[in-house]
């Protein structure tokens, strides 16, 4: 069993735990639509979300139009190649995310950005709704400046949306990409495996004023 001194505070690099040197291992394809989780097209670019459980969030991603592929892990901590009970724990520093292969001619970056803010509400903390720990804090983690420049106008043009509708102030985490790890194998399309199981989402019902703007 593990201690949980850490389930509502990120530990320090030291305080985390140690992980392993071995991947986990997953299926190499998508159970949804049949692609790599890996695809390697150069014109594919990648965005990675934090936005609580990610068995609802990875849901949001796959059935929109332009979004090659998505898989579920662990990303923003310390602990190397880490399994899901560490990450309940808190003490690896990771948060719960889904990493989106998308087609930037298909579906622009701040679509991507729209879905994210409405599909949860930012401004929980280390939680959402009733899952409370750090793994389901809200994260945004861009591959470019472009991706930077992007998340934050949309945090600030979502802040005013928020702050009008009677919503606090966003906790979002944005900062350059980690390394991603993937989740345990089961983990991975859970809701199209499991059509019945929990999802936790529910957002603020608070439109995002951006998407479908530009190219990213």
């Amino acid at each position: 069993m593990f201690s949980k001194p850490f389930k509502m505070k990120l530990p320090t690099a030291d305080q985390a735990l140690a992980g392993r040197a071995q991947p986990l291992r997953v299926s190499a394809l998508h159970v949804v639509n049949g692609a790599p989780l890996e695809p390697k097209e150069p014109h594919l670019k990648q965005a990675i979300f934090g936005l609580g459980c990610f068995w609802g969030a990875e849901r949001m991603f796959w059935t929109i139009p332009g979004v090659v592929s998505t898989s579920a892990g662990y990303a923003g901590g310390y602990t190397q190649n880490p399994t899901y009970e560490e990450v309940c724990t808190g003490a690896t520093g990771h948060a719960e995310v889904v990493r989106v292969f998308y087609d930037p001619a298909r579906v622009s970056y701040d679509e991507l950005l729209r879905v994210f803010w409405e599909g949860h509400d930012p401004t929980q903390g280390m939680r959402q709704g009733n899952d409370m720990g750090t793994q389901y804090r809200s994260v945004i983690f861009y591959f470019d400046e472009e991706q930077r420049a992007a998340a934050e106008a949309s945090r600030d043009a979502y802040q005013s949306e928020l702050r009008a509708s009677g919503y606090g102030q966003i906790t979002t985490e944005i900062g350059p990409a980690p390394v991603f790890y993937f989740a345990e194998d089961y983990h991975q399309q859970y809701l199209a495996k499991n059509p019945h199981g929990y999802c936790g989402h529910g957002g603020t019902g608070v439109t995002c004023p951006v998407g479908l703007t530009r190219n990213a």
